[in-house]
């Protein structure tokens, strides 16, 4: 099940300052251009984990999230 599909507008939130991520894409806001499938929820027992989100950020960089790192945009 996907939480998000192409063309939708997120928000990424890693609310954990100590993970490497945090300072660099915390808040910042994108749109999904593309969702990737890899065997991740067979290790973590989560099918949502199976799910990566490619996403272009404001800034121009493209980085994948999963699910757990993005929420609906702030308007």
């Amino acid at each position: 099940m996907r939480r998000f599909t192409e063309g939708d507008r997120v928000r990424v939130d890693i609310p954990d300052e100590t993970d490497p991520d945090h300072e660099r894409h915390h808040g910042v806001h994108g749109t999904v251009v593309g969702v990737l499938s890899d065997n991740a929820g067979s290790v973590t027992g989560d099918d949502r984990d199976s799910s990566l989100y490619r996403v272009e950020l404001e800034t121009g960089e493209i980085s994948d999230f999963r699910w757990r790192d993005l929420r609906p945009p702030i308007e």
